[in-house]
């Protein structure tokens, strides 16, 4: 079983405390966690083989929600304080993670990305029902670790997944997905925020791209037919029939 998470801890010395340190790097579950009873119970066991406080490094495009759902709940469960510091990326199912710190510090150069869950499936039209319920349910599921964290309505957050947002650490912090940019630590001075900060919206994007296509690629509508003010020819017929009558 290849792994992507990997600890770190650092025994209590007499000028600092003891540290634990959780690095989850790479793709969530390469395999999913459903109906695998081995992978997280081994995750867990390393997670509570320990006490105090931890740092979880997150760099990680995501992956399996199933296994994202599970890390979520045990670092919710943690009795320790669980600091999230995203140095890299966090998104998709690493996103949902994220949440489970009791602080969510990112780097000024990391991103955080959260769109709507995908799955595939196969079978005829009730098939692909059961699926759609399916993936309605594990969004509902994942809207709930984002409201909980940022305090934003469920409405804002369904907008934010299905326009497939990314957010820098401004934005994010912005938005209460993060609650501080990382510094320096001989840095004691206030950060200055941008004024502007970045939030990149896919599905917006393309929906520009398509108005600014259609506008170009728009065929000028004909021109109208003039109506006719002259006579028809059977007006004319009847005409030239009764002239050729005093003929």
């Amino acid at each position: 079983m290849k792994k992507f998470w990997k600890w770190k801890n650092q025994a209590q010395t007499e000028t600092a405390p003891a540290e634990r340190t959780l690095f989850l790097n790479g793709t969530i579950a390469e395999e999913s966690w459903f109906d695998d009873d081995v992978t997280p119970q081994l995750f867990k066991e390393e997670l509570l083989a320990g006490s105090g406080d931890i740092t979880v490094w997150i760099n990680s495009p995501g992956g399996d929600c199933v296994a994202a759902a599970q890390i979520y709940n045990m670092l919710m469960d943690y009795k320790g304080n669980v600091t999230v510091k995203i140095d890299g990326i966090a998104a998709s199912a690493a996103s949902v993670i994220a949440m489970a710190g009791t602080k969510v510090l990112m780097s000024p150069v990391s991103m955080l990305m959260i769109h709507n869950p995908m799955t595939v499936a196969f079978g005829d039209s009730g098939e692909m029902q059961k699926a759609i319920e399916m993936l309605g349910s594990v969004k509902d599921s994942i809207i709930n670790a984002y409201e909980i964290k940022t305090g934003l309505s469920r409405a804002k957050l369904s907008h934010l997944m299905d326009a497939e947002t990314w957010m820098d650490a401004h934005k994010a912090v912005e938005f209460g997905f993060a609650d501080e940019i990382m510094q320096r630590s001989d840095n004691t001075e206030d950060v200055e925020v941008p004024a502007v900060s970045m939030l990149y919206s896919k599905a917006n994007v393309v929906n520009s791209l398509m108005d600014k296509i259609a506008h170009k690629c728009a065929i000028d509508p004909k021109p109208a037919v003039q109506e006719r003010t002259g006579r028809s020819v059977d007006e004319l017929r009847a005409n030239l029939n009764a002239i050729k009558n005093y003929i």
